[in-house]
């Protein structure tokens, strides 16, 4: 049997960090991965002190992160669920000392600049952020599965991206979208997006039985989705809400079809661009996914319903931002990265 994979953890005392982690402890190819910490993280030395669900077998410490210790315990690839600052600073330094790294921040997924402007980076004119930024890979694998293999640096998409992407990609690259007459993504998610540092916002008053927009026309996951799909700055609006469940995203996107089509020609759209793609689900009109259908899954479910007329289209599209549009996604570009099958410790 080959030997497994030797990986390490920066972040996971988080939400996505810690399902990350929970994913490896359980992947038949990887080896128990290093936890580590950065030197302004504070608390538990333990994981299972903070998640006691994986309590047993002694827990999981928490270790300093050390680049002399990663090398000396032959760790090949780390993964980064950190702020968007601190990746940017950890990334260029995994990449000297000779790792392969998954980074789930935002830190590298924007090739342009003015997509960059809303993270404030300090480094935004060094060669070197240039550089890292040309090389780092996309990590949407229905997208770029094929580079992602390569790859030294992935930047995992962000959780709405996620979602709007995959139910666009299809009809966007097709040429169908009457992009003249603009998109529209109303997209809503659970709390646990919000990250687990808690603010006024995420507080149990402000979110329970209550639904709210926010970030209109400035989300970070903005310029991700007209990136990869190359739309114009008046061609999508896209409006985040906050649902007052731990969980789960669901995006509605409302597009206008440049010619009338069938519903039996959008579904073979949707199904023959994500053929063998193993973590898409295709729902057959007139069925529409929901959240609980894909939640605690890395599934991203797609279905539509579509005008009279022909050309008036609504995609429904739905995940767990945890997985799918997190930490399961990062495992499924690790397993890219390692010709794995895309499956492997996430079933």
């Amino acid at each position: 049997m080959p030997a497994r994979l030797r990986s390490a953890v920066v972040g996971a005392t988080g939400y996505s960090g810690f399902e990350l982690a929970r994913i490896l402890l359980r992947h038949p190819r990887v080896e128990t991965p290093l936890l580590l910490s950065r030197g302004s993280e504070r608390g538990s030395a333990n994981l299972a002190d903070l998640f006691p669900a994986i309590s047993g077998n002694g827990g999981y410490p928490l270790q300093p992160l050390s680049w002399p210790s990663l090398k000396e315990r032959g760790v090949e690839l780390l993964f980064l669920a950190t702020p968007h600052e601190a990746s940017r600073s950890l990334v260029p330094e995994a990449v000297a000392h000779g790792l392969r790294v998954i980074d789930l921040s935002g830190a590298w997924r924007l090739q342009e600049a003015r997509h960059r402007a809303v993270y404030g980076f300090k480094d935004e004119d060094s060669p070197g952020a240039a550089d890292l930024t040309g090389k780092a890979v996309y990590g949407l694998p229905e997208l770029n599965g094929d580079k992602i293999a390569d790859a030294t640096v992935v930047a995992n998409p962000g959780c709405y991206a996620t979602s709007v992407i995959l139910a666009l990609a299809p009809l966007v690259k097709a040429g169908i979208v009457d992009r003249g007459r603009g998109i529209i993504s109303d997209s809503k998610s659970g709390v646990s997006g919000a990250g687990k540092e808690p603010t006024s916002r995420t507080h149990f008053v402000s979110v329970a039985d209550n639904l709210s927009a926010y970030s209109v026309f400035g989300h970070r996951h903005l310029g991700e989705i007209m990136e990869q799909l190359q739309l114009g700055d008046d061609e999508l609006i896209f409006t985040p809400h906050l649902l007052p469940i731990p969980r789960g995203i669901l995006s509605t996107i409302y597009v206008h079809l440049n010619r009338a089509m069938s519903s039996s020609d959008v579904e073979s759209c949707f199904r023959d661009f994500y053929k063998g793609k193993r973590w898409v689900r295709v729902f057959g009109t007139p069925r529409l996914p929901e959240i609980q259908f894909s939640v605690n899954t890395n599934y991203c479910d797609i279905g539509f319903c579509l005008a009279k007329d022909g050309q008036r289209l609504v995609v429904v599209s739905c995940e767990d931002n945890l997985l799918k549009g997190a930490a399961g996604q990062a495992v499924q570009n690790m397993n890219l990265m390692y010709g794995w099958d895309e499956a492997e410790g996430l079933q």
